[in-house]
């Protein structure tokens, strides 16, 4: 292609790219706001000379947008960058120099900006060393292809809430997502990791790409050149630091490029231009999300099924899956169980309780009738200190004697060294906050559960994502409203990350339209968009915004009945029934019957709570009133109340001494003396409504990897100095990290 043709491509890809920034910009609400950039990268994947040009005017836009400060720009650069030079079949070296300097200028802004500079930068300082690194160990680890030289493993996990998805989208959706990651059989993937590596190296000068293509399908043992392929650009990345290293990758590829041609009668000197060798899309399963205890096993059965799982050698019982405890006591779980019960069918408890519309908020389904009989186990063995150690790595923290403030944690920011992980579960939730609520107790229960027994937490690397879908029909002008908005969670993400609204929270409004357009008397022909941006989402999505899930201790107003333990993402709502109907009849009495003195006006209710501010100063507060209604938020709706805390807003009867105002905390305790009591609904969600209930103590929920540490150090320590020493450095509350591409973009 000569100069001309050549700039005219650039044009015609500058262009594009400036459609998806206007649209970025943008402040009307476009339902496919996604689709130009799947547009994009699907024109530029299916030819190497768009890819090049794509490089090229992402990095001079790149370049601009740092000299003129459009930071809203950089992050969506940098990401449609990065996303095109790991498809790119042959990167010159000045190219690539360009590009690793315009990302390591990025560590002098400030965040979050320095932190997704610098992930790109070191791999690019690796890419730049090693061509086709990136390319060949992600297809390697997201289609868990054998090898002796790279083990790592991912898999994406996509968990659709049921109460949102129909059965018929369901299946609509599971042909589409699964059918794009099972196009490519084993040999076909390895054709392609031979390819990509080397065109990377070659380049135009040493390589034809057509020629290559027609031999390797010719070629019977594809496998052998693969394995030989892979151990010398593993052994180049391995020796990074050695100058003469690249040299040698470059003459040991020259050597397997020569031999696969002789070996098909091709002319081993034939070069010129290079063919496409486009990423496919991960591994993935869709899972209707039934039973919480469907996460563990679908992890365990990822492990069990993998090729390198017997270098772990796994006994039977690690796969084990008895009937779990729903307790969530936020203490440190005990090692020891006593059993309580008789061990006779007619002295069990009844499995329904009018307490709860859910009991224990574990499955969706209506099992009444099937009764699982079974013992738990009496006695559990402690954690070993190595197993100990592996569970207290995610609970520490960067910065030593870090001070806990009101800002919400984000991005990638702990620097320690940790465990090397074999597996990576990519773990996509879909649904409104309902989904998210369980998610946080199935990630709490998962927690505890591990320090019982440690299994998944030394071998399994998990990332949570989210992509935010209801079924009601969106409208702008209440999405600030936290009951009329769905997905509150979700439109948080979309205001700190615009990258995130463009991408996913858009593709969230297109599957309501997806089920209404969908024919089920016609078979379906799958649709790679949807696989696409999950594919995109779960790789360039890296940053994560973590959210406090919040332990919940509920006492009912029967003494007999046992208190319950429950945790909540997002939201818990306090209603009085019987009060709340009676204060709707008081607005449709008359004037005359409104003079008329009313004797019931609300419940009395006793608050105590810590009053948190931004000087982090912490004060005992109480109060008593009367309410009809207690909203308990833990995700703000602007940007100036961006704090992460709960924000309590009582539903007040009009009175003179009524505030008004809202009550910021971390933790409170509310009861009413009413016989009547009151209902707990957490996250919005139905099926975990708790009645008549007298007492809630809420309070973030601490890492079993917390408790660990505490009671190692209680053995030689005093009370008062449990914690010094490691326990200064952890992570106290247990967070659920979502990750999305920029992190908080302040």
């Amino acid at each position: 292609m000569d100069s001309a043709e050549f700039a005219a491509l650039e044009s015609e890809i500058y262009r594009g790219l400036q459609a998806i920034l206007r649209e970025l910009d943008s402040l009307q609400p476009v339902i496919n706001k996604g689709m130009l950039r799947w547009t994009l990268h699907k024109k530029v994947q299916s030819d190497p000379v768009r890819n090049l040009a794509l490089i090229r005017v992402a990095v001079k836009e790149l370049e601009r947008a740092e000299r003129v400060d459009l930071k809203n720009h950089i992050i969506p650069l940098l990401h449609t960058l990065i996303y095109a030079v790991i498809q790119a079949a042959y990167i010159p070296d000045d190219l690539y120099k360009r590009i690793y300097n315009a990302c390591k200028r990025l560590l002098t802004l400030p965040q979050p900006f320095c932190t997704v500079g610098l992930s790109y930068t070191r791999l690019l300082k690796t890419e730049r060393t090693t061509p086709g690194l990136l390319y060949q160990r992600m297809l390697v680890s997201e289609h868990n292809l054998r090898n002796e030289h790279y083990p790592l493993q991912e898999w994406v996990f996509v968990f659709a809430d049921p109460v949102v998805f129909s059965e018929s989208l369901g299946l609509v959706l599971r042909a589409d997502i699964e059918t794009a990651g099972q196009t490519e059989t084993h040999l076909s993937l390895m054709q392609k990791v031979v390819q990509r590596s080397l065109q990377a190296a070659l380049g135009e000068e040493h390589c034809h790409g057509p020629t290559l293509a027609q031999a390797l399908q010719e070629l019977e043992d594809v496998e052998c050149y693969f394995g030989e392929v892979l151990a010398a650009v593993e052994q180049s990345a391995a020796d990074c630091k050695n100058e003469d290293s690249q040299n040698q990758l470059i003459k040991k590829l020259q050597q397997l490029y020569t031999q696969v041609l002789l070996s098909t009668g091709k002319d081993p000197l034939s070069r010129g231009s290079l063919a496409n060798v486009p990423l496919p899309c991960p591994d993935i399963s869709f899972h209707m999300w039934w039973e919480e205890e469907e996460l563990w096993r679908e992890l365990t059965k990822f492990i069990r099924s993998s090729s390198f799982s017997d270098s772990f050698s796994l006994s039977p019982d690690d796969f084990d899956l008895p009937d779990l405890a729903t307790d969530l006591d936020s203490e440190m779980p005990r090692h020891s169980i006593m059993s309580t019960d008789s061990g006779i069918e007619r002295d069990m408890q009844p499995a329904d309780s009018s307490d709860t519309e859910w009991g224990g908020g574990k499955s969706v389904r209506a099992d009444a009738g099937q009764v699982r009989l079974s013992r738990r186990g009496g006695m559990k063995v402690k954690p070993s200190v190595t197993d100990s150690m592996a569970l207290m790595q995610d609970a520490l923290e960067d910065t030593v004697g870090s001070r806990r403030t009101l800002q919400r944690k984000a991005g990638q920011s702990n620097t320690l060294l940790q465990q090397q992980r074999h597996f990576t579960a990519n773990i996509v939730v879909m649904g409104d906050d309902r989904v998210l609520g369980r998610l946080a107790r199935a990630y709490y229960w998962l927690r505890k559960r591990e320090a019982r027994r440690l299994f998944l937490t030394k071998k399994v690397n998990i990332k949570m994502f989210y992509i935010p879908v209801t079924m009601q029909p969106s409208n702008p002008a209440t999405d600030n409203v936290p009951n009329s908005n769905p997905c509150v969670l979700g439109s948080y993400l979309g205001m700190v990350d615009p990258w995130y609204e463009c991408n996913i929270s858009s593709l969230g409004l297109m599957i309501p339209k997806l089920a209404a357009t969908c024919d089920l008397s016609r078979p379906h022909e799958p649709n790679p968009f949807l696989a696409d941006v999950i594919s995109y989402y779960v790789r360039m999505g890296q940053q994560p915004v973590y959210f406090t899930i919040y332990y919940v201790k509920i006492v009912f107003s029967n003494l007999t009945k046992e208190p319950v333990e429950e945790v909540f993402l997002s939201r818990l709502d306090i209603d009085f029934p019987e009060f709340k109907m009676h204060h709707r009849t008081v607005k449709e009495m008359s004037m005359r019957q409104k003079k008329a003195p009313v004797e019931l006006c609300g419940a009395l209710i006793s608050l105590s709570y810590t009053k948190v501010s931004l000087s982090n100063r912490e004060a005992e507060k109480g109060l008593s009133m009367r309410t009809t209604g207690v909203q308990i938020s833990a995700i703000p709706t602007n940007r100036t109340e961006d704090l992460n805390c709960l924000t309590v807003e009582l539903s007040e009867t009009k009175t003179k001494c009524s505030s008004g105002s809202k009550i910021r905390t971390c933790s409170l305790k509310l009861k009413t003396p009413e016989r009547t009591g009151f209902s707990v609904c957490l996250d919005k969600d139905l099926r975990r409504t708790y009645r008549d209930v007298q007492s809630v103590e809420i309070e973030p929920c601490k890492d079993p990897g917390y408790y660990i540490q505490k009671s190692v150090m209680s053995k030689f320590t005093s009370e008062e100095d449990v914690d010094t020493g490691l326990s200064k450095l952890m992570n106290r509350g247990l967070p659920l990290p979502i990750n999305t591409f920029a992190g908080i973009i302040p």
